[in-house]
C-alpha cells in the first residue's frame, strides 16, 4: 500500500517550517476583500498621522493585485519572537528605558527576507511560476492576508492574534502567479474580551478593531517627527521605542512560547537600558549602539527626545544631571524635551527663565512648541 499523496500546497507549507518559520498558510491573492476599503477610510479620517507614505501608496495597498496584477496566491508565514518575560513588568522600572520587544534583538527584516527568498526559490522550482517576496516595508497588507490564510485573526487592537503563537510573531509573504488551493480563514476569537483596548495608556482605539495612530505610543515614539504632544507625554512613562501594552494584555499569549530563533533574542543591553546612559548618546554613539537594530530607523534626535520625556516621567532627581547637557544639544527637538523634563522633575529650579533661555538660544520656537507643565 502507498501513503496518501502529499499535495503541492502541503509541500510548500512544509518547506516554510523547514526554513525556520513557525506557521504557514495559503490565501487567494486575486479576489476582492474589504481590507482595502478599511484602509482608505483610515487614511481619509487622518488617523495615519504623518505617515504620508500610506497616502502615497494607498492605491497599491488596496489589494495584492493592485501592486502585482499577476498575483494569484499568497504563501503567508509567521516567525515567533515571543519574549521570555512579561514586558509589562519593565514599565515599573522608571530609571530604565522600555524598548518594544520586537526591537530588542536583530532587525527582523533582514532575517525574514533572507528566509523568504529561500522559500520563494522553492515555490518557483515546484510550481514553475513567478514569485515575489514581501516583509512589512512593502505596500502589502499582510495582516488581512494572514487571516485569510488561517494564521490568525485581526484582534480588537488591529494586530494579528494566533491561538498558537499569541501576539508575538512577524509576518512575511511570498506572492506567486501560481494558482494554489487556499486554507480556511481563521475566525475571530476575541469574543467579549477588551483587555487590549482597556490597557492602552493613550486611548488610541476609538472603537474595537479601529486604531488612531496619532494617539499610539508606537507611532509617537517612532514615526512622529516633532515634539511629543503634551497630552501624551506623561502617558508614555518609560516607553522610548514602541509600546507592547495591547499585545501583552491579550489572554491568548498564555499559549505562546518564547522565540527559538537566536537572532531574535533580546540583546542584554537593550532589556533594561539606563536612561542616563541613553541620554548621553550622540549620533555616532547612537548608530554604534543600535547597529543592526530596528531602533536605528528612528534616528538619534527622535530617540533622545523620547529618552528625555521618559526621564521627565521617572520622578528621579538623580537623572536631572543627565538632562543638563541636552539643553545645549544641536537638536531643537532634544533641547525642548530636556526643558520639559527638567521642569517636570524640579519645577522650582528649572521652570524659570534660565533653562528656557539656554535651550532656546538656537531656536526661539523651542519653548513654545514644547510648552511647560505636565
Amino acid at each position: 500500500m502507498t501513503g496518501t499523496p502529499v499535495s503541492l500546497e502541503d509541500t510548500l507549507k512544509a518547506a516554510a517550517l523547514r526554513l525556520g518559520f513557525d506557521a504557514a498558510g495559503l490565501a487567494r491573492a486575486d479576489e476582492a476583500w474589504e481590507a482595502g476599503a478599511r484602509l482608505a477610510e483610515f487614511v481619509a479620517q487622518g488617523r495615519h498621522g504623518e505617515m504620508r507614505w500610506m497616502e502615497d501608496t494607498l492605491a497599491r495597498r488596496s489589494a495584492p493585485t493592485a501592486m502585482w496584477p499577476e498575483a494569484r496566491a499568497a504563501l503567508v508565514v509567521a516567525m515567533n519572537y515571543g519574549p521570555d518575560h512579561n514586558p509589562l513588568d519593565t514599565l515599573a522600572e522608571r530609571e530604565t528605558g522600555n524598548i518594544s520587544v520586537y526591537a530588542r534583538g536583530r532587525d527582523y527584516h533582514d532575517l525574514i527576507k533572507s528566509r523568504l527568498k529561500q522559500l520563494a526559490g522553492e515555490v518557483a522550482q515546484l510550481t514553475g511560476a513567478e514569485v515575489k517576496v514581501f516583509v512589512d516595508t512593502a505596500p502589502l497588507m499582510e495582516k488581512p492576508l494572514a487571516q485569510k490564510a488561517g494564521l490568525g485573526w485581526q484582534g480588537k487592537h488591529t494586530n494579528l492574534v494566533s491561538r498558537e503563537l499569541g501576539s508575538w510573531f512577524f509576518l512575511g509573504v511570498v506572492l506567486t502567479s501560481a494558482s494554489l488551493a487556499p486554507d480556511a480563514p481563521e475566525p475571530d476569537h476575541c469574543g467579549s474580551c477588551r483587555a487590549c483596548l482597556d490597557i492602552c495608556p493613550t486611548n488610541a482605539f476609538p472603537a474595537p478593531y479601529q486604531l488612531d495612530a496619532r494617539r499610539c505610543i508606537s507611532y509617537l515614539t517612532i514615526e512622529h517627527a516633532g515634539p511629543i504632544p503634551r497630552e501624551f507625554r506623561a502617558a508614555m512613562g518609560n516607553r522610548i521605542y514602541g509600546c507592547d501594552d495591547c499585545l501583552a494584555a491579550c489572554p491568548w499569549n498564555k499559549f505562546a512560547a518564547s522565540a527559538s530563533e537566536a537572532a531574535l533574542f533580546a540583546r542584554a543591553e537593550l532589556k533594561t537600558p539606563g536612561l542616563d546612559e541613553l541620554a548621553a548618546l550622540d549620533d555616532a554613539a547612537f548608530r554604534e549602539v543600535f547597529s543592526g537594530s530596528p531602533v536605528k530607523r528612528s534616528g538619534r534626535d527622535r530617540f533622545v527626545r523620547n529618552v528625555a520625556v521618559a526621564i521627565g516621567n521617572s520622578g528621579s532627581a538623580r537623572l536631572t544631571a543627565s538632562l543638563l547637557p541636552l539643553l545645549d544639544d544641536p537638536s531643537a527637538l532634544v533641547r525642548g524635551a530636556a526643558v520639559w523634563a527638567l521642569a517636570r522633575l524640579d519645577p522650582a529650579r528649572f521652570a524659570g527663565e534660565k533653562a528656557q533661555r539656554r535651550a532656546s538660544e538656537h531656536d526661539s520656537t523651542v519653548i513654545e512648541e514644547w510648552d511647560l507643565g505636565a
